[in-house]
């Protein structure tokens, strides 16, 4: 990889547009595809930062605020893994999309468990890529007007403005992904929302076949909750075998 780094200066990698809306962090080695994710993203007004190593990564990911970061697995110095690791530790909710290895499960399931946001596979199609970006974008800026700043079922209670969660007294650490999951289950308590349906609001794309990702996100949200380890827990989700998942409201059962 050395060798390609003499050819490709990252610095150039940096682009600012006066009329960006977003700002995004690109924690990549491999100069083709970071080069390949600039040439895509850019004209769509985001303004992007282009780092090639774990330790850089970390440090412009504290330093400054982004709205998405795109992060590799496979890094020199220090592993994308360890990264988020880090970065979910020092109380950051930065939307993280993972680049992860083809067909690797255990490289998914351990990034979502560490808070990520979504991944997506290597190679892939470049399209893919911008609609997840678009996606996570979407769901992590847009508001209702007409929708009330908190939201409370039972003891559960989430500020939508400042996107934050509490039960009872307890603040939840929630991913990005974990609280749109959540908001969209207090929104109709007591009602089963699909696995479709809750993938593309909180995922931004369509249910794939094999694809465990949103029951990652629920399994992490229920233990944030207490359901694993309290049959009385306040408020629990439950698992509608063939059609989705229910947030059940105090005093209807678990």
């Amino acid at each position: 990889m050395a060798a390609s780094f003499a050819v490709y200066n990252f610095a150039d990698f940096e682009r600012t547009h006066a009329v960006a809306e977003n700002r995004l962090l690109i924690i990549d080695d491999d100069s083709r595809l970071a080069e390949m994710l600039v040439e895509y993203l850019a004209p769509e007004g985001i303004e992007l930062t282009v780092v090639p190593t774990g330790i850089q990564g970390l440090r412009s990911a504290q330093r400054e605020n982004y709205d998405l970061i795109i992060l590799d697995v496979m890094l020199p110095g220090l592993s994308g893994f360890d990264l988020l690791k880090q970065l979910r530790e020092s109380g950051s909710k930065t939307p993280v999309l993972m680049l992860t290895a083809r067909g690797d499960d255990v490289d998914r399931i351990v990034g979502l468990d560490l808070g990520a946001d979504d991944y997506l596979s290597k190679p892939f199609n470049p399209r893919e890529l911008l609609a997840r970006v678009k996606a996570i974008l979407r769901r992590t800026t847009d508001s209702e007007a007409d929708e009330p700043v908190e939201i409370t079922v039972g003891k559960l209670r989430v500020n939508l403005r400042r996107r934050d969660a509490w039960l009872g007294d307890q603040a939840l650490k929630l991913t990005n992904a974990e609280f749109v999951i959540l908001v969209t289950l207090m929104r109709a308590p007591g009602e089963v929302v699909s696995r479709e349906a809750l993938t593309r609001t909180a995922l931004g794309r369509q249910l794939l076949p094999d694809d465990r990702s949103l029951d990652t996100h629920i399994s992490n949200l229920r233990r944030k909750l207490g359901n694993d380890a309290d049959a009385d827990s306040e408020v629990v989700i439950r698992s509608i075998r063939g059609s989705g998942y229910v947030l059940v409201p105090p005093g209807e059962g678990a």
